[in-house]
């Protein structure tokens, strides 16, 4: 019996009752059950008697006892028992618990998907770096979040679509230029200004594409150099994403914004909505009246149009592109631009609790990783990898919350042993994979599944592992925190490795095979699964060999 059995067959029983006249209440259409945090309590618990307690006028004991007269009797079901104030708990026959095995190897790829975020649109921004330097660490840690999170959110039924801001416009594009084409004429950066020795080999790229920007006027030389060395360093991070296995449906051109129009577009929108007032020959946005903690300028008194004003333009570029609602991905250094970003979409008469969503990550290093000498004192994303592998860099930062601090150790990270999360989990996937390979040339197959045979405890610790996968999805969606599926694989895991040293699933030696083994396969197939399902929702491979 699955959970989504179990819920239902609860329903059914709420509903005999109300319909026999012991209850007078309005059954939920969804009813949770979930695990236990002590296993001996049974295999699943609702507190559902506790929830209508009171519209039902009873004490939750007398509801819960209602309640269990009726599903005692459903077949699957062994026991159960009331505890605390009325608790359900749910023992389920080996058989019944055990039939999930079959579930899940039918369900295959699709096993802990479900339509939590059905109908949901969604458009999720992440990493959106300047294309004026390469990717370091601290991109790194969003690339691996954010693309985890998309995939969640996605196998929990929303629409999702990955987008990349590409900041390529203001005063940052032309000290870019402004830094290559120093390079080219042997000449000072200027100040703030990039110094690092990529900004070199965009020189070299710059003058292997255009030969004659050595005899251009600096103003003309400068708009080479700041174009060309934009689509090369723009070119190199997408990939290095690639690389990284992350992939944007969206890259947004913060500069199509101003070509358009969109600006001035937008300025004339919130001026509509009532928000836009003249001061000092300057053009402001009234975000006082949202909670922000001064007003901001759109358009300043020379008519350069400010960062706020792309803003502005950029959220209803969001709103017309048919998203009602953004979660934006943020570093812990743009904490103080939540409030004027909330702000900017109530001026637009959106709703911002329910428009926008930003999550905000804190730091991250790793310990033994060398500074990049062509980015200066960073670490680069593409040397990172190189170092420690995409897979050990995407799980280990996927792995721990967004808003946690984070110190990774490289050492561990490159060991093959169960001290690196990565390998414990990997590894788990490639033993399985390995069982399957062999079990067909020992006589072992797929013909039997006998659900009752799987009676040993460490099987029925691993099914209930099993059976926790697609609740552990939904509440990773939910919450946005898709280090919940990460740390549930290695439970798993963990689970998979006691019963194999426990059941064997191919015969030792010359003993005969028997249908436990083969109903063992099973098992031994739905782990597997889980452990892919869940490695690909955090774009980690799941290895056959290792």
């Amino acid at each position: 019996m699955t959970p989504d059995e179990l819920s239902t067959a609860i329903r059914a029983c709420l509903e005999a009752a109300v319909a026999a006249g012991d209850l007078t209440v309005s059954v939920p259409d969804e009813i949770r059950v979930e695990r236990p945090r002590q296993r001996e309590h049974g295999d699943w618990s609702t507190n559902i008697a506790l929830q209508l307690a009171k519209p039902a006028g009873l004490k939750p004991r007398a509801v819960a006892e209602l309640l269990a007269a009726r599903l005692v009797d459903l077949p699957g079901i062994k026991s159960v028992d009331i505890a605390g104030p009325g608790f359900l708990n749910i023992v389920l026959d080996t058989a019944s618990s055990a039939g999930l095995v079959k579930t899940i190897v039918e369900a295959g790829a699709g096993y802990g998907h479900n339509q939590q975020l059905a109908g949901t649109v969604l458009n999720l921004e992440f990493v959106s770096a300047n294309p004026t330097g390469p990717l370091h660490i601290g991109h790194t840690r969003w690339a691996a979040l954010g693309d985890a999170l998309a995939r969640v959110l996605i196998a929990s039924g929303a629409q999702v679509t990955r987008e990349y801001y590409v900041n390529d416009a203001g005063a940052q594009m032309d000290r870019f230029g402004g830094s290559i084409l120093a390079r080219l004429r042997g000449t000072e950066v200027p100040e703030g200004g990039y110094k690092g020795e990529y900004v070199a080999e965009l020189a070299v790229a710059v003058r292997a594409q255009r030969p004659d920007v050595d005899t251009l006027p600096d103003d003309e030389a400068l708009v080479v150099c700041r174009e060309v060395g934009y689509a090369v360093q723009l070119a190199e991070n997408r990939q290095t994403l690639s690389d990284f296995g992350v992939q944007f449906d969206v890259w947004f051109s913060e500069r199509t914004l101003h070509e358009s129009g969109a600006v001035e577009a937008a300025v004339a929108r919130l001026r509509e909505q009532g928000h836009v007032f003249d001061l000092d020959g300057a053009v402001w946005l009234r975000t006082t009246d949202f909670g922000d903690d001064k007003d901001r300028v759109l358009i300043k008194a020379d008519g350069e149009k400010t960062y706020f004003a792309s803003d502005a333009a950029y959220w209803l570029s969001v709103r017309d592109r048919g998203f009602p609602k953004k979660i934006f991905m943020l570093g812990a250094d743009h904490h103080g631009y939540v409030q004027r970003l909330k702000a900017i979409v109530a001026c637009a008469g959106d709703d911002p609790e329910e428009a926008v969503e930003v999550l905000i990550g804190q730091l991250v290093s790793v310990g033994g990783a060398r500074l990049s000498k062509r980015a200066g004192n960073i670490i680069e994303l593409k040397d990172l990898v190189d170092w420690l592998g995409a897979d050990a860099v995407r799980y280990s930062l996927a792995r721990y919350p967004a808003d946690s601090p984070l110190t990774l150790d490289g050492e561990v990270l490159q060991k093959k042993s169960n001290d690196n999360p990565v390998f414990y989990v990997q590894y788990a996937h490639a033993r399985l994979s390995s069982i399957a390979r062999n079990a067909p040339q020992a006589g072992v197959d797929l013909s039997v599944f006998e659900p009752a045979l799987l009676d040993h405890p460490t099987e029925n610790a691993l099914i209930a592992t099993l059976a926790q996968f697609p609740s552990v999805v939904a509440t990773a969606a939910e919450l946005r925190e898709p280090h919940r599926v990460a740390r549930h694989l290695e439970v798993v895991a963990g689970a998979y490795h006691k019963w194999y040293d426990n059941c064997r699933v191919i015969p030792k030696g010359e003993d005969p095979v028997e249908n436990v083994n083969r109903t063992r396969l099973w098992l031994n197939e739905a782990t597997r699964l889980v452990l892919a399902n869940g490695l690909n929702l955090l774009g980690v491979s799941a290895p056959e060999n290792m």
